[in-house]
């Protein structure tokens, strides 16, 4: 079984390279095979790589159902 998730993108590096923000954790994928992603899009995440852009409702709705199976964390706005 494979799990892809959504992540939204903080930084743009060098090449390929982005960081992207899951849960509060930071972690530097490859954008090789999505075009025109920008920061604050949200991407599909499969072992470090980013699949698709998504929708950032699809993405917020699809965090909150993973946070309420007690998958992950959703972060609280400040």
């Amino acid at each position: 079984m494979c799990l892809a998730i959504p992540a939204r993108v903080v930084q743009i590096g060098d090449g390929d390279q982005a960081i992207v923000d899951l849960g509060g954790v930071r972690k530097e994928i490859s954008l090789a095979l999505v075009e025109d992603v920008a920061v604050g899009d949200y991407v599909i995440v499969h072992v470090g790589y980013a699949l698709t852009r998504l929708d950032p409702e699809e993405a917020e709705r699809t965090l909150a159902l993973m946070a309420e199976a007690g998958l992950t964390v959703q972060a609280q706005d400040t």
